[in-house]
């Protein structure tokens, strides 16, 4: 498969291979489940959720705990990450490329966690823009912030992991989103950790 970008072929080769086999475990949901409880404790319960780089799916599995008559969706890059999320019965799943992704459809939540950090930052308008698309009326994007954009060694590579203001970049650029609620975990909290992840849950509001 030909890509876009270095960053794409990375996750999709060895390098995301060997990361999922590293991203498991009871710990991880529990931490998904204390974080989505958060998220979506503002919003009514969302008919319809899709995840943008689910990788093996622990977000999604978070999330159809909580919403057990959830629709879900996912869009993932790596073919064994594909192969792993076949053991959700009620999960659509497109093996794609984010970037070469097109949306069909809305959904009414679209969510985007420790992905964007990890995109070109060239390609991120394109992101941006269909995540958008995507949704009908909530975004969820949970990364590593940053208030100006700063590249950071990732295991050894560089080039692969860059911090910014997503969400901001995301109000910013469309008028019709306002922020919800936002938050912070940490890496040392005592009972549900995340790997410092800061979360933005935005809404589409008619102009």
């Amino acid at each position: 498969m030909n890509y876009k970008t270095e960053q794409e072929a990375f996750w999709a080769g060895e390098f995301g291979d060997d990361y999922l086999e590293r991203n498991q475990g009871k710990q991880i949901i529990a931490s998904n489940i204390a974080l989505f409880t958060k998220v979506l404790a503002h919003i009514n319960s969302p008919k319809s959720i899709i995840e943008f780089g689910s990788n093996v799916g622990l977000n999604l599995e978070a999330l159809s705990i909580l919403l057990p008559e959830v629709e879900l969706s996912a869009i993932e890059i790596n073919a064994k990450a594909v192969e792993t999320l076949k053991r959700f019965n009620n999960l659509k799943v497109y093996h794609s490329s984010i970037l070469d992704f097109t949306p069909k459809s809305t959904h009414e939540l679209a969510i985007i966690k420790g992905v964007l950090i990890h995109i070109n930052p060239f390609e991120l308008q394109n992101v941006y823009e269909k995540l958008y698309v995507s949704s009908d009326r909530y975004i969820c994007i949970s990364e590593y912030y940053n208030p100006t954009p700063v590249e950071t060694n990732y295991r050894g590579h560089d080039g692969r992991l860059f911090k910014r203001d997503f969400a901001g970049e995301m109000l910013d650029k469309y008028p019709d989103l306002k922020l919800v609620d936002y938050g912070f975990v940490y890496h040392r909290d005592l009972n549900f950790p995340q790997d410092d992840m800061t979360w933005f849950l935005l809404e589409k509001c008619a102009q």
